[in-house]
């Protein structure tokens, strides 16, 4: 799988995740503690994130980091 692929299938991921449990964007982003654009990008896998960035957005949605991969 190409690295392009790899981040718009997570961000899938996250983005579903974040839906079923009913959080917007802009609070997940608050929760999280990440910009709220930075956030939109990971979920349209447009952009790369740092690890930490994406074990807060696992912690907030109570899943393991290893559910996006």
């Amino acid at each position: 799988m190409d690295n392009n692929t790899f981040l718009k299938e997570m961000g899938q991921k996250i983005r579903t995740a974040r839906k079923a449990k009913k959080i917007p964007i802009n609070e997940m982003a608050k929760l999280a503690k990440i910009d709220m654009s930075n956030l939109s990008f990971l979920e349209r896998g447009e952009k790369n994130c740092h690890l930490l960035s994406l074990k807060s957005i696992a912690d907030v949605l109570e899943m393991d980091v290893k559910d996006f991969l």
